[in-house]
């Protein structure tokens, strides 16, 4: 297929769903239409084993484009800097160490435990993966997906500090568990190298720092060509050059596409761009509408991936359990955390972080990214079934999960008075 029925059918099947589920179905909107998708999905699969005509031009789509390179290197930029600029700042500031703590300890604890609960796992299963795959698998389904966590928080009830703790941890912590991953990976792949500490911090100079300094001198130079003239036309096309260019310039350095996007957006939004703010408001506006039609195509994506795993059937034993291990890896990572660190409890706000901990794309991307090897199969399985049951099971819960948790919390303090 060429580029432009590619991106026809991709569009044209996102505004399907998208009607669908408005119009019938009546979920909220991505969960919605990932739910859609994954159905059409198990039917294409069920059809395909009949030589369906339909099935199998659906399954050539989804082959012809490379999921992976397509959200990771293009998308991801702009959903990212769709979110940083409308993210309240101050809000940020007053939360940033249990941001900062959670997207960066919290990722390195819950890979480790993770890991070691799935090798367990795998053993119990008689399936014999390496305990350095089962640590890189925990690398990639470790960070909170800011797609996911974006489109689902914006009309969820978590008090607005968690929401910001949230939000915070999603933005920032896909560039360690996209380092952690690419160290490990280069552990599993041959020719084998040795590990060393100059080597890893090569790698976070180049990724982390790298990631940020791009971000600040490309979101600077941005605001102050977006600043100097008054057209609104020009200013939206600048702050979407920003973006483009953040990621051909950090994948030309090998550094962070997340954090440099992330770190432009924030600096855009952070900083007034006419003495109304009105200009600032509109581009506001104008980056919600491409975050969410953006959004709906990459749900619509990750429901189509089903189409391309076959292979699912084989790994569901150890899928399911893959999701109970990550809630007790989230959880381990945010009660270590809160205790060793923050030196502070609070079990209501522990629950609600572990259940909004939300996985998505990125997580699916990086474990399709994996070279071909005897455990690629297991590990995109789990990560699949992580990613549905956490967008579908966890998305559809999250509002009523926080209600109990907090009813039953004031139900205390009021039984304690």
């Amino acid at each position: 297929m060429d580029l432009l029925t590619i991106v026809t059918l991709l569009i044209f099947i996102s505004a399907a769903f998208s009607y669908l589920n408005e119009r019938f179905v009546k979920l909220p909107g991505t969960i919605g239409v990932i739910t859609l998708s994954v159905l059409v999905s198990i039917v294409l699969l069920i059809a395909g084993k009949n030589s369906n005509a339909l099935a199998k031009t659906i399954s050539n789509f989804t082959y012809t484009f490379d999921f992976s390179k397509v959200l990771l290197d293009v998308m991801l930029g702009f959903l990212l800097f769709a979110n940083a600029i409308h993210f309240d700042n101050k809000k940020l500031k007053e939360q940033r160490l249990p941001v900062l703590i959670l997207s960066t300890i919290g990722v390195i604890v819950s890979t480790s435990v993770f890991g070691g609960l799935f090798y367990c796992l795998a053993q119990l299963l008689g399936n014999d993966i390496p305990l350095i795959y089962c640590f890189l698998m925990g690398a990639l389904i470790s960070p909170t997906d800011p797609i996911t966590v974006a489109s689902i928080l914006q009309n969820s009830k978590i008090p607005i500090r968690l929401r910001t703790i949230i939000s915070g941890e999603s933005l920032f912590n896909d560039g360690i568990g996209l380092m952690i991953f690419v160290i490990l990976l280069d552990i599993t792949t041959p020719p084998l190298e040795a590990i060393t500490f100059k080597w890893v911090m090569t790698l976070f100079v180049q990724e982390i720092i790298g990631g940020i300094g791009i971000g600040l001198v490309i979101g600077y130079l941005g605001y102050r060509l977006m600043k100097s003239v008054n057209d609104f036309q020009t200013i939206l096309l600048i702050s979407i050059s920003l973006v483009l260019g953040i990621a051909v310039v950090a994948d030309y350095f090998h550094a962070s596409i997340p954090l440099a996007s992330v770190t432009a957006g924030l600096i855009v939004s952070s900083k007034s761009l006419d003495k109304g703010l009105s200009t600032n408001q509109f581009l506001g506006r104008i980056w919600k509408l491409i975050d969410e039609v953006l959004n709906t195509i990459v749900f619509v994506m990750i429901g189509l991936q089903l189409v391309a795993m076959p292979f699912l059937y084989g790994h569901w034993l150890i899928g399911l359990f893959s999701i109970l291990i990550l809630l007790v890896a989230r959880l381990a990572s945010v009660f270590l955390t809160a205790v060793f660190l923050l030196r502070k409890v609070d079990f209501s706000n522990l629950a609600i972080l572990t259940w909004a901990g939300l996985r998505g794309g990125i997580s699916i991307a990086m474990a399709l990214s994996l070279p071909p090897s005897p455990y690629r199969e297991t590990i995109l399985s789990s990560c699949y079934f992580i990613v549905i049951f956490s967008i579908i099971v966890q998305g559809l819960t999250l509002n009523k999960v926080v209600e109990l948790i907090v009813n039953h919390s004031a139900g205390n303090k009021k039984s304690k008075l």
